[in-house]
Order: C-alpha cells, then structure tokens, then sequence
C-alpha cells in the first residue's frame, strides 16, 4: 500500500468495524449499551424469524437502528456446512445458488420491512464465514450471488482489510470469542498504525455463544473513544461506501494530468 498517498480523512489513521453475528441476546443486554454509551456505532447481522424470541427483540433493534447501528442481513435460515451437523438437508454442500438467492431474498424483504431507513444501506454476512454451495467440481463459490445485492458484505480472516484492494463483497473479520479487551486493542492498534481497516467479528457478549466477557468489549470500547480521533470506528457499510468514494477519487486523481 503507497503509504504517501492518504487514504482516510484527515487526522484517521485507520478504520474499524465492530459487528456481531446471529441476534443473541446478550448483544442487546450486554453489546448495545457499551457502545451507546461510549458513543460507538456499530453493525449487527441477524438472522430474521429464526431465533423465537425474535418477534420480542424487534423493538430493541428498531432502537438501535434509529441510533445508528447497521442492521445487516445474515440470512434467514443462516446456512452453513454439513459437516458441522447442524442441519442434515439444508447445509451447503446439498444447497443450490436459487437456495441461497431464497433465504437472502426472504431476509433482505424482513429487513426492508422492519428497518426501512436501512434499505439499500446495509452489508451482508456470510454464515460461518462461508460462501459456496456444492462439493468437488461441482461447488461454487455464491460471492456473485451476494454482489448482486449488496456492495458489501463481512466473511472471516485473521487480517486487516487493505483499504485499496480488498474485495469489498467479501471482507476479512477476526473472530474474538474468548479474547481479552488487550488482545482486541493489540490487533485494532496495528491495524490502524498500517493504515488498515480491521473487522472484528463477534457472537455472544458476556453470553450465549461462542462468547466474549463484556468486561473485554468495556476495554476496547474505552480505547476506541478516547482515541476516535485516529481510529474511525463505525459500522460496515459505512466504511465500506467511503472506500468506495476514495478509491474512484484516488483513481481519478492517478488519471489527472500531472500525474
């Protein structure tokens, strides 16, 4: 990455998005009210109609919405690989594409629906970070299904976004479950110190599962807004729609004459 070209606005030194996946919760007991109070915004990716206490949880997320937080899709059905034995027919490796195009399709209308501020303006989620159907040289990838949608969307990878080149339609998140709140600055602070944009992904928030203490999201959400001057914290799309913009400024920049 050119290190004399600036890509984030002035003063940033770095970008980070704080999402959380699946609706639990713990994310609206525990997760939103650490960020609200230390006036962070960030992205949840929920699963409509799927958990039974979603009819109960709508006003809350409507809530958040109307705060700032993205409310992302994540599927309906949230498909993932048969060999986690969560489902025995409806996982990847026995899915078609229109499989996919359904359960995206039915969530994306929900959240049309519940969040209308929110329609065109949110990310996807692939579940378990995975994005194929199929098996042998019969699988395919569904990024192109997702890039059809959305202009972003989060999947898994242990490292920073490079604001440049990295596919937006499937971007790299840390999964934290079970990390200390200084282990999420350690990998936050040398993202940003590169100019990077980290993703960190999380489930439950001191608990349900695949969980963090909340005490560790009180640590980093303390970090982030005593330094929000060069770390840019907000959510997915947010980010993701000003890397958009500066990469067609940076690139008509190149094309100027002078340069």
């Amino acid at each position: 990455m050119a290190k004399t070209i600036p890509f984030w606005s002035a003063g940033v030194e770095g970008a980070l998005s704080l999402t959380f996946d699946d609706n639990a919760p713990s994310q609206l007991a525990n997760a939103l009210p650490c960020l609200d109070d230390h006036g962070l915004t960030g992205t949840f990716y929920v699963n409509p109609g799927r958990r039974p206490d979603w009819e109960r949880q709508i006003p809350r997320w409507q809530q958040a919405a109307a705060q700032g937080h993205e409310l992302g899709n994540h599927t309906n059905r949230h498909p993932c690989s048969c060999n986690f034995g969560f489902h025995p027919t409806y996982c990847l490796e026995k899915l078609s594409l229109t499989d996919i195009e359904t359960t995206i399709d039915e969530a994306e209308a929900d959240l049309d629906q519940l969040f209308p501020q929110q329609k065109g303006k949110r990310s996807f989620c692939y579940p378990c970070y995975q994005s194929y159907v199929g098996t042998g040289v019969e699988r395919q990838s569904y990024v192109p299904v997702v890039a059809r949608r959305f202009r972003a969307a989060r999947g898994g990878g242990e490292r920073p976004n490079n604001p440049h080149i990295i596919d937006l339609t499937y971007t790299w998140a840390w999964a934290v479950e079970g990390h200390s709140a200084e282990q999420m600055i350690a990998y936050v602070d040398k993202a940003v110190g590169q100019g990077l944009w980290a993703i960190i992904c999380m489930h439950g928030v001191g608990g349900d599962h695949l969980a963090i203490e909340t005490k560790a999201l009180e640590g980093l959400a303390r970090h982030l807004e005593k330094n929000n001057a060069k770390i840019w914290t907000a959510p997915l799309i947010e980010i993701a729609d000003f890397i958009l913009k500066r990469r067609q400024e940076l690139k008509h920049d190149a094309q100027s004459p002078g340069h």
